[in-house]
């Protein structure tokens, strides 16, 4: 019984890791974007990305599964709308809600590690007569390495919240465990096989980052040792 469960869940494991990879993508992406607009954007911009930032790291990341997935269709000019094919989509809505809540926490921590840089760096960048959003491209990599090993734990974050996308009918781990449970009614095994694939693949992947994170910081400790 136990085999035949974990083939059962692990059907879902493909789909877990690629929401997960797709939505730290985007949100990457996003994160730049608003930390760049945190960083030289004009008040307008500042404060729509605040309110963004406060929306979606106050709210808990199950209510903005309910509410990207549910809420368009409440509104009928989007139902008529070319966006509706993608917005009634369960795995596009997953995606992009692991998405903005990703991007809303990274950017945090994003925006965290510019404030960091020293303000000598800065000057220097002044004197020789860079704009600072030409500063900042040239700090913002240094910036993203210092930032790494709090990143890290938000990649791990995002896998876990995966876990959730079962909720709007995704068959993820979650979904193929809840779907198993809703037969067999074995609580105990079932749940237990569920968290131990999760912790399995989380233990792996933090081992990778660690290693990815002693590569990449390698030149702080270089600079410590010169220093």
């Amino acid at each position: 019984m136990f085999q035949e469960y974990f083939m059962v869940i692990i059907q879902g494991i493909p789909t877990s890791l690629v929401l997960t990879v797709v939505s730290l993508a985007i949100a990457f992406l996003l994160a730049l974007l608003f930390t760049f607009g945190l960083s030289i954007g004009n008040k307008l911009i500042k404060c729509a990305i605040n309110v963004y930032l406060t929306l979606f790291t106050g709210t808990p990341l199950l209510v903005q599964f309910f509410l990207i997935y549910s809420g368009p269709g409440q509104f009928q000019w989007i139902v008529d709308s070319a966006l509706w094919p993608l917005l009634s989509d369960a795995w596009f809505c997953a995606m992009l809600t692991l998405a903005l809540n990703s991007a809303a926490y990274s950017t945090q921590l994003f925006h965290g590690a510019v404030k960091a840089i020293g303000k000598g760096q800065w000057e220097s960048c002044a004197a020789l007569g860079f704009t600072r959003l030409e500063t900042l491209k040239i700090l913002m990599p240094y910036a993203l390495k210092r930032a790494l090993p709090s990143y890290t734990n938000e990649i791990i974050l995002v896998f876990k919240g995966t876990a959730l996308a079962s909720t709007i009918t995704i068959m993820d781990i979650m979904g193929y465990a809840r779907q198993l449970y809703g037969t067999e009614y074995d609580a105990l095994t079932i749940y237990g096989i569920t968290g131990a694939i999760y912790l399995a693949i989380t233990a792996i992947a933090t081992v990778l980052l660690r290693k990815l994170e002693t590569k990449v910081l390698a030149f702080e400790r270089l600079e410590a040792e010169k220093a």
